[in-house]
């Protein structure tokens, strides 16, 4: 997971790195991926493995001896060891070349009496990362490749090593919904931090609109936008695997597999309700500027008109005409300011009482219901 937040706006992209026309199947891993480690969790009711493992060799000493095995592996910087562990367990390579292409939809296939499940987990520190989650669910084991070793799946392993709930009685499939079910769930505290996020920026729009917080609106709708193309795909996944039989999954692990696909649900229109309020965000700066705006250039207009009659009568004593009001007579001039001073204070009132001059209240300030609109022109 740390990776995947390392890789910052590169999580919209898809990075192939077999060439086009390749032969199907071909693993080629990233040479930048961590090194691959290996833990290994073999339970039943009343036993339990849990180790890590040097090298896939060792899986071979646990296979059918323990109810259900789970193999994880954390990180696909070697190509040789996931092409090992899926010789042990039988997986197809066309499975195996997906496994390390981790630009894939969240899907489920079929392969034999093997089903390969692609789901994405996501995380938010400064921006909202996803990261593959590939898994093979079979008769008795589950194993499950991530791009780098911490995830969501804490709880699942306390829930198996502390004997809590019904999992250490269950088979190999309600392990597999146990492991979706955390992904599916840890996009909540996701939403809920965006959710925070957005009530902040919220207020910042109302209270003091700036560039800083257009771009802080745009990165926000741009998160939404990854959660979204990161949850879309689980729904029909999870559709396929509650509606289609399959042998590695009982017919009573139908009612927990639609409860997930109701988890999806709901996080889609979460997802769409808050998309929907940062374009909202989005409107509403942009009409608080030109709000801004409108009320400028309404100020500097009645300055403008204010000083119209003003620069006319001191264009007109611009003038070289021989006689003038403060040249024959000792009150001329003040006379003339004075009545300059009349004309503005006039227009003033004027303005005022049409309502143009009325106080610009605070934006988003509630009325107190006294105040009379502004008079019609």
């Amino acid at each position: 997971m740390r990776a995947a937040l390392q890789r910052g706006r590169a999580t919209l992209g898809i990075h192939r790195r077999t060439r086009p026309g390749a032969s199907p199947g071909t693993i080629k891993v990233d040479p930048q991926a961590p090194a691959p480690v290996i833990t290994l969790i073999a339970y039943g009711p009343n036993q339990l493995e849990d180790r890590r493992l040097e090298s896939p060799e060792e899986i071979r000493a646990y296979l059918g001896k323990h109810p259900v095995l789970w193999i994880n592996v954390g990180g696909l910087g070697d190509a040789a060891v996931v092409e090992k562990i899926g010789e042990i367990f039988g997986l197809h390579r066309l499975a195996l070349e997906d496994v390390v292409n981790v630009h894939q939809r969240a899907k489920a296939e079929t392969y034999g009496e093997q089903i390969f499940l692609v789901a994405r987990m996501a995380e938010l520190n400064s921006h909202v990362a996803t990261e593959q989650l590939s898994m093979f669910l079979g008769r008795g084991f589950v194993v499950t490749f991530q791009e780098d070793e911490g995830d969501c799946l804490d709880p699942v392993r306390r829930r198996i090593r502390r004997k809590i709930g019904r999992i250490r009685n269950q088979a190999a499939d309600y392990l597999a919904y146990a492991v979706l079910d955390a992904v599916i769930d840890n996009y909540y505290p996701v939403l809920e931090e965006l959710e925070q996020r957005m009530e902040t920026l919220e207020d910042r729009v109302l209270e003091r609109p700036d560039p800083r917080t257009i771009h802080s609106v745009h990165h926000l709708k741009r998160e939404l936008l990854i959660l979204r193309r990161a949850v879309w795909p689980h729904r029909d996944m999870l559709a396929m695997l509650a509606r289609e039989p399959h042998p590695a999954v009982s017919g009573g692990m139908q009612p927990y597999l639609r409860d997930c696909y109701d988890h999806v649900v709901q996080i889609l229109d979460l997802t769409e309700t808050y998309r929907e309020i940062a374009s909202d965000l989005l409107e509403l700066y942009l009409n608080l500027v030109n709000s801004r705006i409108n009320e400028t250039m309404r100020v500097l207009t009645i300055i403008a008109t204010i000083f119209i009659p003003l620069t006319f009568v001191v264009g007109v004593y611009g003038m070289n005409f021989d006689w003038m009001p403060e040249l024959r007579w000792r009150w001329g001039y003040p006379a003339v300011m004075a009545g300059m001073a009349v004309v503005a204070l006039g227009m003033l009132a004027w303005f005022r009482a049409r309502g143009w001059l009325a106080p610009r209240g605070r934006p988003g300030a509630a009325s107190d219901g006294n105040e009379q609109g502004p008079a019609p022109v």
